[in-house]
């Protein structure tokens, strides 16, 4: 009896911010590897999850939300989302069951037309289906079809695991014969100390209201393994002005305390040892416009012009 053979290939998930493309990357991976917050624009960088299904290794690239770009930053993610679709040999535009056929999907969709490869198939994925009743879901299908030639259609909720196997078994008998591109047991592909800054710039975007979360980020400054089977990690956190440092510290120092603590907790279950972090805030009025720290977040700095 012959062995199949090992396929391999990249999955772009696009769509509108909060759509749940970090939802369902975490999900089919089967860990947390992409930030998930009830804010929109959470996700910066192109950030591969590797998951395995049978023979297949599918390696998703959990693109930053499409949007109608502001700022230098908004830009660079644009075209790190746009990137990362064009690199792919299957993409999954995700949609909100209970919002439909909105503006912004449409944008997407003709810039689908626009910017891919013909070549390139396009599946969609209806999210949040326990949202809304069935007639509602057929009809939006009839209308999501009707706006583009999707090879397939997905009624899933990445939230709650619905159709989500359905999904991952369809991309992997979709990819190329191809040798696994990283090991069996390799979840992701950020070095360590990005995937450690991004789960402390969640525990901040969760605590933090209005515009802040987006004039801040987060770089890992040093990483220590130590003798003793611990690591110590120092952090610094960069906000545009005095008025946010105040903000992030909290009274007495209690806001940073416990995003630290909470922080610290989540990346030592990730790594599976103790953890001691160190986080430091410091007022970088211009860091939206520094190269070096679009290069940290995994941005190219000149598509932000």
């Amino acid at each position: 009896m012959t062995e199949e053979p090992q396929r391999a290939g990249f999955v772009a998930l696009i769509g509108e911010p909060n759509a749940g493309k970090s939802t369902l990357l975490n999900r089919m991976v089967g860990a947390k590897v992409s930030i998930v917050t009830h804010k929109v624009q959470t996700t910066r960088a192109r950030i591969r999850g590797v998951a395995m299904a049978g023979n297949a290794q599918i390696v998703f690239v959990d693109t930053p939300g499409l949007f109608r770009p502001r700022r230098r930053l908004d830009r660079a993610m644009v075209a790190a989302a746009w990137g990362g679709a064009a690199d792919a040999d299957i993409v999954v535009l995700l949609i909100e069951a209970h919002r439909g056929l909105t503006e912004g999907a449409k944008a997407i969709i003709d810039t689908i037309k626009d910017r891919l490869p013909r070549s390139t198939p396009v599946a969609l994925a209806i999210n949040k289906i326990d949202r809304v009743k069935a007639e509602t879901l057929l009809a939006l299908t009839e209308e999501m079809n009707a706006a583009y030639p999707f090879v397939k259609t997905f009624m899933i909720s990445a939230e709650r695991g619905y159709g989500v196997e359905d999904l991952r078994d369809w991309l992997a008998a979709q990819l190329p014969e191809h040798p696994w591109l990283y090991p069996e047991d390799q979840i992701a592909d950020l070095p360590m100390r990005m995937i450690a800054a991004e789960i402390t710039r969640e525990k901040l975007t969760l605590r933090l209201h209005e515009e802040i979360p987006y004039q801040l980020t987060v770089e890992t400054e040093k990483w220590e393994d130590r003798p003793d089977g611990s690591t110590r990690i120092d952090q610094i956190v960069y906000v545009a002005r005095d008025g946010h440092k105040g903000i992030l510290l909290g009274a007495k120092g209690a806001t940073i305390k416990a995003v630290s603590t909470a922080a610290r907790q989540e990346i030592a279950e990730f790594l599976g040892r103790p953890v001691h972090l160190f986080l430091t805030v410091k007022v970088r009025p211009d860091w939206l416009d520094e190269a070096e720290r679009y290069t940290e977040m995994g941005l190219d700095f000149r598509d932000g012009e």
